[in-house]
């Protein structure tokens, strides 16, 4: 069975910090390109970055540079999205994604794959006071 499951998300205050998982069951993320993504409800998800299965770099949307940092642990076959400085606005369904393509040309977050194969179902973070 391949799937990948997040983990990490909760309730924080602005101005806090939360890291997200993102495990792959049933197959290596070694050679896949990983993507972040969230959602608020009536809205279409959003981009949030992404990481090159060549050697990953990051490229993240405007709204979350500087503040959230995508990484990759190999050895436990686990991508996380740290998140610092989190806003109200940063309230939504995350979602990590897995493709075996590579990164599209361009630069900056327009490299970053919309289509993945493989999609989690998700984890909630809520930013409020």
């Amino acid at each position: 069975q391949v799937q990948l499951v997040e983990s990490g998300g909760g309730l924080v205050q602005p101005g806090g910090s939360l890291r997200l998982s993102c495990a792959a069951i049933g197959f290596s993320l070694d050679e896949y390109s990983i993507g972040w993504f969230r959602q608020v409800p009536g809205k279409e998800h959003e981009g949030v970055g992404c990481l090159s299965r060549t050697d990953d770099s990051t490229y993240y949307a405007d709204s979350v540079k500087g503040r959230f940092t995508i990484s990759r642990d190999k050895q436990k076959n686990t991508v996380y999205l740290q998140m610092n400085g989190l806003k109200p606005e940063d309230t939504a369904v995350y979602y990590c994604a897995a493709d075996p393509g590579f990164l599209r040309r361009g630069s900056g977050y327009r490299r970053c794959r919309q289509e993945h194969d493989y999609w989690g179902s998700g984890t909630q973070v809520t930013v409020s006071s």
